[in-house]
């Protein structure tokens, strides 16, 4: 499709604008849900606020981009916008938890269609030459709202109240949604092809009981509960039974003809390995600032800020170095310098210092960085027009899938962790055994819950809580092995370059 150059910055600011907006609220609630809860009541229900939001997200992320090209990208993303948007008129007007859940479920499914498609669109109107400028800037939002989000969250809801979370939603997003319609022309041909509903509906319900599974599991019930393992088992069914019926549909929803392409099927692998080697960084981090080096909140959002800024510019020379010497390498160099920053976080003591913390969150975003605009130009380099909208929903979503098991796995890694540290400092100091069991860790996390500890008794759980974390960052070799093992499939080739944006060649 053709696009006036003059138009595209105006298309581009729109999609980016939607794109953040759909990450911030990912985020933003965290810090408002005590006062939520306060007002509406129902503490006991107080998890499921995020996990609506997520498990609608991430549940049909896989097909709406396979619904997109057959009938329309530009219409699906206006159909996300939209609901996005009535959930957060809904979620401001609530009155008590059951009504503000469902309808942050309204709001994940918005959110679900928004961002696999925004890259989409993205790369089809842009050449080959921005598209690593235009993929960092793109990744970014993502990191920039779990920074941002927090403190709007608790700016807001001081000063506005906390339902002007939501209703803010309505000016970037109405604003992204008149920039696109009117500057953005897709010329589309309806499709022929028939809705596959029975691999649809199956891919949908064994997500959606694997996502209920890794959200509620070891925090709502145990791991070995009758209703996890009954969630699991529903999942394992579900999903076999849509590997089933694609291979018997001659549309299928998700094309596994795709998979046979080595770079497309690298990329994918890579977007989950990624999605939770960056994460654990980033909801991990904060919390050594906190509780052990005994910093305030807000310093701890700060320390992200170097990671973010230097994966950002990392991803804009992703399509560089990628013409210069190829996909392998440049994904080798990314693992490389990955696993160098891992092996520097595992290093930290509570004497590290803000500028060698910063130095460290650098060298990480540089590592992961490339990601961000490499993995999505060799996937929309390995599909045709009419499978790019299918592929990008699926590297979303990988990506996005990667973050909630890296969550769940390294969180037990570092639960156990500090659950056994906590053990022997009972075993090993009976004078402060009736502190210790009656304390909770998480008071490590406020200035004024250190404040009430007894300083030797502080020093003793501070190491604990920093033993924890830096022994579950070694963990991290894992997927930073895992980056490098699957970078050696990729192709040799250099990227060609290209001057026409891809939907000119469709």
């Amino acid at each position: 499709m053709n696009v006036a150059k003059s138009n595209t910055g105006l298309i581009l600011t729109g999609l980016l604008i939607s794109l953040f907006v759909a990450a911030l609220d990912q985020t933003v609630v965290s810090t408002a849900m005590g006062t939520i809860v306060a007002d509406l009541g129902g503490i006991d229900k107080y998890v499921w606020v995020s996990s609506a939001y997520f498990i609608a997200e991430l549940a049909g992320m896989p097909i709406y981009g396979k619904l997109s090209d057959m009938f329309g990208r530009k219409r699906f993303f206006v159909f996300g916008v939209f609901i996005f948007l009535l959930g957060s008129v809904l979620c401001g007007l609530v009155h008590n938890m059951v009504e503000l859940s469902i309808y942050r479920a309204i709001q994940g499914i918005g959110g679900g269609v928004v961002e696999p498609i925004v890259f989409t669109i993205a790369y089809s109107i842009i050449p080959d030459e921005k598209r690593g400028r235009i993929g960092g800037l793109f990744g970014s939002a993502f990191g920039l709202a779990s920074i941002l989000g927090p403190l709007l969250g608790s700016y807001l809801t001081e000063m506005l109240g906390w339902r002007w979370i939501f209703y803010l939603n309505l000016i970037p997003g109405l604003i992204s949604l008149g920039l696109v319609v009117f500057f953005y022309r897709e010329t589309h041909t309806r499709s022929n092809q028939k809705i596959d509903w029975l691999g649809t509906f199956t891919l949908v319900g064994s997500l959606v009981c694997l996502s209920f599974a890794l959200e509620m599991g070891g925090s709502e019930y145990e791991w070995t509960s009758p209703v996890i393992v009954t969630l699991f088992f529903m999942f394992v069914l579900l999903f076999c039974t849509f590997l089933y019926a694609e291979k018997k549909v001659p549309e299928p929803i998700i094309s596994f003809r795709m998979f046979k392409n080595r770079l497309l099927s690298t990329c994918l692998l890579l977007a989950f390995i990624y999605g939770a080697a960056y994460i654990v960084v980033i909801v991990y981090m904060p919390l050594f600032v906190q509780g052990v080096m005994g910093r305030p909140a807000i310093n701890s959002g700060f320390i992200l800020i170097p990671l973010l800024l230097s994966s950002i510019l990392t991803s804009m020379t992703g399509s560089t170095l990628i013409r210069k010497i190829g996909y392998r390498v440049t994904m080798l160099i990314s693992g490389c310098v990955y696993a160098c920053g891992i092996f520097l976080l595992i290093r930290m003591t509570e004497d590290t210092t803000p500028l060698l913390s910063a130095l460290y969150m650098i060298v990480i975003g540089i590592g992961v960085g490339f990601s961000f605009s490499v993995l999505s130009i060799g996937t929309n380099r390995s599909v045709d027009g009419a499978e790019r909208g299918a592929a990008n929903s699926i590297l979303t979503f990988l990506r996005a899938f990667g973050m909630t098991v890296g969550i769940t796995v390294f969180g037990i890694i570092q639960k156990n962790l500090l659950t056994n540290q906590i053990s022997k400092l009972l075993s090993d100091n009976e004078d402060a055994k009736g502190h210790l069991q009656n304390l909770n860790p998480e008071a490590l996390l406020t200035p004024g819950g250190r404040s009430q500890i007894p300083d030797d008794l502080l020093r003793s759980m501070s190491g604990a809580f920093a033993y924890s974390l830096t022994h579950m960052f070694m963990w991290l070799f894992v997927p930073a092995a895992l980056i490098l093992v699957f970078a050696l499939r990729m192709n040799k080739e250099k990227q060609v370059a290209n001057s026409r944006p891809y939907g000119q060649t469709d």
